[in-house]
């Protein structure tokens, strides 16, 4: 069986929450407080049976109204839902542990455990008495600090609750939670034979040789194990003879003392004897880092991350001691679990990469039942499969979760493209608690930029700008469009440009090319056009944004029309460079449309964009005209990618000015500001 889901009522953040697991590997995630330690923390009041099952007054969640606590005393409740493995026969130690927990008694079987931390029932009226009282919740939560935490008591049950079934503590051994938290001194817990980790896994793997040799049956093994430890016990005599010879004489000396002080009487006297055996100088032994050469180091002389993996090895190698019959006979341990709090404390991210093959390749050997980590790294989460995640985030103060694979079901193919795509950068999009999505290099490395001039900052607000890398928004938007209960919701930008196009009407098979703003409908009888719109309803979260629909193209196309005499959007890696300024001054001073004809250089482009403009059919002022001819003739000298990057750092230092005479003035695009101002609003 396995940890199928976990229901959290008024413990720290979760108000009343039901979380689903996977059987093997679950990967938690989430923005900070979001709630993600806290689960593992529920969790382990069943399963651990070293945490403390009483509690705090803060541990309660605080969302509980002064109507809600006056009427009745605030309890915690934590349940588990254990259920049969898909390819699970059920038989055997399974079956025998949860027997008395079923609630479901056909296959796929169901069995639960329920933790509850309550206020005795003879408490009550006293309670209902003084918290009529209470003037405010904090006021309410005083009282029940100061008059009553003191009564309150915890039950494991299991089965259905109203049953109050107790749960057997030789039962609950069967569990073995190994939790590896995120603040954890590894050094202390493990490096030195003496330490019950170390000294569990020695004492397990030692005679591995005879223990897996499959050719002995179990009464060959245990004797050529007793022959070892005879010949390890005749081989230290020999050494604590060699130890009493050497103290032959200083013995003497020593004991001469004793006999002194009266120590001696009834014809006896203090001697030194004793032995030792393989299992007492285990404490001897110390883990070493060792190299090629034949040098030894401590341990402690590896990085923090090393250390850190080698530590999990150990733990695993202690589940699998835990969970053998033969070594441990009727105390194994049946559901081996393993708990890591940001395994990526201290590793780089290939070995973050490593970990989680680790990881993934012990829960295929069944050396672990289920593993459950919490993580912050976007390179864990990019190696991961959809269905291994599970999303914490908190909407309107609540805490909620998502499953990211679910928001898929009936669409294999938005599934498959975004996990091919969600790499560490991308990954980055189930962390932020807002997103911008933009559809190329040029916006993502602007945006932040943009929004300085705008007076706003993505970082303080935890937005992600994220590149698809086209129009491709609806794959990801899957994600965060929460008409599907299954997704996150959060605030999402999508930036796209409006590219309008046409296509000749004449040719068959003709395919749509882009043209200017300036063409659109021009030549309705020859091409048919069109341009980016929204075309599928999402959630209210959920906004795109354009440029003008008649006059907008692209980014570059826009921030020349915003800014028609602003040279220093002229980088040093552009064409045509001397002939944009030409065109900027012109507008500046105020020239006539035909000095700007005049003023481009002979193309097969250029005399395009020259007709075009000329057009009657387009009913444009001069002025736009003149702007939209520096745009076109911008667009089309730029490198998208360095042009960016060039622009970027311009306008970056150019805000360092922000204050002085030098600073320039910027004009953000309207779609930009807009979008920036929606998504930074709470």
């Amino acid at each position: 069986m396995y940890i199928s889901k976990i229901e959290i009522k008024n413990y720290k953040n979760f108000k009343a929450n039901t979380i689903e697991f996977n059987e093997g590997l679950n990967v938690i995630i989430g923005h900070n407080n979001a709630g993600k330690s806290n689960l593992l923390r529920a969790m382990a009041l069943i399963f651990n049976p070293s945490v403390k099952k009483n509690l705090s007054i803060d541990d309660f969640n605080k969302q509980l109204t002064l109507d809600e606590l006056k009427n009745q005393p605030p309890s915690i409740n934590v349940s588990i839902t254990l259920s049969q493995e898909k390819e699970e026969n059920l038989m055997g130690d399974d079956l025998v542990v949860v027997s008395q927990w079923l609630t479901k008694l056909e296959e796929p079987y169901e069995a639960k455990i329920h933790y509850e931390f309550c206020l005795p029932l003879k408490h009550q009226d006293e309670y209902e008495q003084k918290l009529s009282t209470a003037t405010s919740v904090i006021d309410a939560w005083e009282i029940i600090d100061r008059n009553f935490l003191r009564f309150y008591t915890y039950k494991i049950y299991g089965g259905n609750l109203e049953n109050q079934i107790s749960v057997d503590s030789e039962y609950m051994k069967k569990f073995d939670f190994q939790f590896l938290d995120a603040i954890r001194d590894v050094e202390r817990d493990m490096f030195s034979g003496k330490n019950t980790l170390l000294k569990n896994v020695l004492d397990f793997f030692m005679d591995y040789n005879i223990k897996s040799n499959q050719a002995l049956n179990e009464a060959e093994k245990e004797q050529q194990i007793k022959d070892e430890k005879k010949k390890f016990e005749d081989q230290a005599k020999v050494l604590m003879d060699s130890l009493n010879q050497r103290m032959l004489e200083g013995k003497k000396q020593i004991l001469s003392y004793s006999k002194d002080i009266g120590a001696s009487f009834d014809n006896a006297e203090p001697n030194f004897a004793g032995g030792i055996t393989d299992v007492e100088l285990y404490s001897a032994l110390k883990l070493i880092v060792e190299h090629h050469d034949g040098i030894q180091l401590p341990i402690t002389h590896n990085g923090l991350g090393y250390n850190n993996l080698i530590f999990m090895s150990l733990l695993l190698a202690k589940m699998q001691v835990n969970a053998s019959e033969t070594y441990l006979g009727s105390n194994s341990k049946v559901f081996p679990m393993l708990v890591i709090e940001e395994p990526e404390a201290h590793l780089h991210p290939s070995m973050q990469r490593q970990l989680l093959n680790f990881l993934k390749q012990n829960l295929k050997a069944n050396k672990v039942r289920q593993i459950f980590v919490t993580t912050h790294s976007t390179h864990i989460t990019g190696a991961l499969d959809l269905d291994e995640l599970i999303c914490l985030y908190k909407a309107n103060n609540e805490t909620r979760a998502s499953y990211p694979s679910k928001v898929f079901e009936g669409n294999e193919e938005s599934k498959k493209y975004v996990q091919r795509f969600l790499d560490a950068t991308k990954s980055n999009m189930l962390f932020a608690e807002k997103i911008i999505l933009v559809e190329g290099l040029a916006e993502q490395l602007l945006m932040s930029t943009f929004a300085e001039y705008v007076g706003k900052s993505l970082e303080d607000n935890h937005i992600a700008v994220i590149n698809v890398g086209g129009k491709y928004f609806d794959h990801f938007l899957k994600l965060f469009n929460t008409n599907n209960p299954a997704a996150i919701k959060r605030k999402v930008v999508c930036i796209t440009d409006r590219d309008p196009m046409r296509k000749e009407l004449s040719s068959e098979g003709a395919t749509y090319t882009k043209c200017y703003p300036f063409e659109l409908n021009a030549e309705v009888d020859k091409y048919e056009y069109k341009t980016s719109k929204q075309d599928i309803v999402y959630s209210p979260n959920i906004k795109f944004y354009f440029q003008d629909e008649l006059q907008g193209k692209t980014l570059e196309y826009d921030l020349v029309r915003f800014n028609p005499m602003l040279e220093m959007l002229v980088t040093g890696s552009m064409s045509n460079k001397e002939e944009i300024k030409a065109l900027m001054k012109l507008f500046q001073e105020g020239k006539s449309i035909d000095e700007f004809y005049s003023r481009l250089s002979k193309s097969k482009e250029n005399t395009r964009i020259i007709d075009a403009l000329k057009q009657e059919v387009l009913n444009w002022s001069d002025e736009d005209k003149k702007i939209a001819l520096i745009a076109a003739r911008y667009l089309n000298s730029v490198g998208k990618g360095v042009n960016a990057l060039e622009l970027a750092n311009v306008l970056q230092e150019n805000l360092a000015k922000r204050g002085s005479e030098d600073f320039v003035e910027f004009v953000v695009p309207d779609y930009i500001q807009e979008d920036i101002e929606w998504v930074c609003e709470n």
